[in-house]
């Protein structure tokens, strides 16, 4: 997938729950914001059950699953920023290159 077909589904994923959405737009976008909560309880529950530390369950879950719920936490971040910025790409590219600038410094060549 290429990046413009990543951000066309972010999209349609957005204004698919935008159609479906019954909520105030206020609402709305604040129940997606916490939609994340929910989805990094999944990464959490994902995580506990592949290492088997709940005895009750043992191991429940597999590292594919964890890779599974941390690819919806991308999926539902992504669709919430779209929700909040109107030019979604252009707000993750610019802040990542900060995250990397401030992490990485100019001086360290990253290619």
């Amino acid at each position: 997938m290429t990046d413009d077909e990543l951000w066309a589904n972010i999209g349609r994923l957005r204004a698919w729950l935008d159609d479906a959405s019954e909520q105030p737009p206020r609402e709305a976008l604040l129940l997606r914001v916490l939609k994340l909560s929910e989805e990094v309880g999944e990464v959490s529950e994902a995580a506990i059950g592949a290492i088997g530390q709940n005895p009750r369950k043992g191991h429940s879950h597999t590292w594919q699953d964890v890779e599974s719920e941390l690819c919806d936490v991308v999926v539902t971040a992504l669709v919430a920023l779209s929700t909040v910025t109107p030019d979604a790409r252009a707000r993750l590219s610019a802040h990542v290159a900060g995250v990397a600038e401030r992490s990485l410094g100019t001086a360290r060549d990253t290619a």
